[in-house]
């Protein structure tokens, strides 16, 4: 099982979601827990749609955080 990255935003109407891993891959909702778990299921989608067409999956980045002041 990989983990992706996702990076989530808020909206006016809930949240958006993308995977900067795989372009075009994105969620909405309006909670942060169906937004995740709608990025749970368009992750699925996207990579079954990448073997389908023999594409190559890339594998997860490195998330890592950087602390401001």
């Amino acid at each position: 099982m990989k983990a992706y990255p996702i990076l989530i935003a808020p909206t006016r109407t809930g949240f958006s979601a993308y995977v900067p891993d795989l372009p075009g891959c994105v969620a909405t909702g309006r909670t942060l827990d169906i937004v995740k778990h709608r990025m749970a299921k368009a992750i699925e989608m996207h990579l079954a749609a990448m073997r389908e067409d023999g594409d190559e999956i890339p594998e997860p980045s490195r998330l890592e955080l950087v602390e401001v002041r």
